[in-house]
């Protein structure tokens, strides 16, 4: 726990759990009802404190990030099973084996983004952020230590893939109950989303994020897909604009890239960041 600056009034938490320690041993004492409240875990997990524990989750991370210095992130959403090209020998399907070069896009992409960070806001500003995890979520953590930058890592408690990869810097390496929460974290400080192939929750992310921002809950950011042609077989977008489900417009909304350079000149030239959707002019 860091010094208070200022003087204060009342006893700290952690001397009253100290406290709570060192009192009689008595049926009374040795009771749950008897705990601090805040010192109770079988209170805290109860289903009614499900309000303060996801207050917690929101707030754990907001204050870790601002403590480390962190501004403004880049998102980097993929697949976990993306396989370096170490390991695409080890790959149990050859299309899979063939994925390996968006490791190395991501790890080169985030290396080039830490550089420019360290450079120009001293690791301040465009910080890589990932779910923490193995594949893409690896080679963008992998790229920003490359650089001898810090990087974020939101992991989640899942039955597999949930272990933070070695690359994440450990004071930026939180873990998450609640889905949503770690969501928002995600998008919260984004200055620009890239987006690499990947499974059911690389959709997830990737259609939430659109969502917020054509619907203007979310300002414009540089918002890019990498590899056209998984992103043409698995989406077709265009039919969504043609049918009426979405606008034309909204296919403005993101950029298809393939290399980590060419996706870094789309952030320099990109229009319109930091306006609402319905704030651009001629709408």
């Amino acid at each position: 726990m860091k010094d208070d600056p200022f003087k204060r009034s009342f006893r700290d938490a952690h001397e009253d759990i100290r406290s709570s320690e060192t009192v009689p041993d008595t049926a009374q004492t040795r009771s749950a009802a008897y705990r601090l409240a805040y010192d109770d875990l079988d209170f805290i997990l109860r289903d009614e404190l499900r309000p303060v524990r996801l207050q917690l989750e929101l707030l754990k991370p907001e204050i870790g990030m601002t403590e480390q210095g962190v501004d403004s992130t880049i998102v980097l959403f993929g697949g976990a099973r993306i396989p370096s090209p170490d390991e695409a020998g080890s790959a149990t399907r050859p299309a899979m084996a063939a994925m390996c070069r968006f490791y190395d896009e991501a790890r080169t992409f985030a290396r080039i983004m830490t550089e420019r960070s360290l450079r120009e806001s001293r690791g301040r500003e465009n910080v890589i952020v990932t779910g923490g995890g193995p594949g893409v979520m690896e080679a963008g953590n992998r790229g920003a230590a490359d650089a001898g930058g810090k990087s974020i890592g939101l992991n989640i408690v899942l039955p597999h893939e949930q272990a933070p990869n070695r690359y994440v810097t450990p004071e930026l390496c939180f873990n998450f109950h609640y889905f949503g929460i770690r969501k928002m974290h995600f998008l919260m400080r984004a200055a620009a989303i890239a987006i690499f192939p990947g499974g059911f929750g690389t959709m997830d992310e990737l259609f939430e994020a659109l969502t917020l921002i054509q619907t203007g809950r979310m300002r414009q950011v540089p918002f890019l897909l990498f590899g056209r042609e998984f992103w043409e077989r698995v989406i077709d977008f265009g039919a969504l604009a043609e049918v009426g489900t979405i606008s034309p417009e909204d296919l403005d909304l993101f950029r298809v890239v393939e290399t980590a350079e060419e996706a870094i000149a789309a952030i320099d030239a990109w229009q319109n960041v930091g306006v609402k959707r319905n704030e651009v002019p001629g709408r």
